[in-house]
């Protein structure tokens, strides 16, 4: 499974990270992308969370 953390983004005094995970679906076999916009210290949690 790829991971990876693409964009910084600042809104406000709020500092945000872009972060996009590619999962596997257990289905079809086919990859989807799942994007979220967190906080930089919850990034690793939500790429090593299956």
């Amino acid at each position: 499974m790829a991971k990876k953390s693409v964009a910084s983004l600042q809104s406000g005094s709020k500092r945000l990270t872009k972060a996009i995970k590619m999962v596997k679906s257990p289905k079809s076999g086919s990859y989807t992308f799942v994007e979220t916009i967190t906080d930089p210290s919850q990034v690793n949690d939500f790429l090593n969370k299956k």
